[in-house]
């Protein structure tokens, strides 16, 4: 998926990630685990294509019983992205969403991967300058 983003935007993802992490190297372990339990909560991309997806078929449906069969084109376009993004892994709701801000699972993983470790839930890993890009680097973000 990183892939298929535009630079720019996987950077300002990536930034943003990196900032909320920089956050939490001295932040007391309350407040790192109400991120924690946040980021578990978090939809990534993937669960929001396939509500949005279905959210579409089901009113597509929907109209086409009730106002024209017209809506059933909407209905059968949806699930061709489907095919698309389990074929090439892109389609383009995804860069929509992209844009908007979400993330994929594995992103959302290495920013928890990456907080745990600033808590202390790992042995070894130093607070110090460039903490957080070393922990991002250990969860294999970077």
């Amino acid at each position: 998926m990183r892939t298929h983003t535009p630079q720019r935007l996987t950077r300002r993802l990536d930034d943003e990630r990196l900032a909320r992490i920089a956050e939490f190297g001295t932040a007391p372990r309350e407040r790192s685990s109400r991120h924690l339990s946040q980021l578990d909560r978090e939809w990534d991309v993937e669960r929001k294509l396939e509500a949005n997806a279905a959210t579409l078929m089901l009113v597509g449906v929907a109209l086409a019983a009730t106002r024209s069969k017209r809506w059933l084109a909407l209905a059968g376009v949806v699930p061709a992205f489907l095919l698309q993004h389990a074929i090439q892994g892109w389609c383009p709701p995804i860069a929509a969403f992209r844009a908007l801000g979400s993330r994929s699972r594995n992103e959302i993983d290495a920013e928890r991967t990456a907080i745990k470790a600033l808590r202390g839930d790992f042995a070894g890993l130093e607070l110090e300058p460039g903490a957080a890009e070393r922990a991002l680097a250990a969860a294999g973000a970077r």
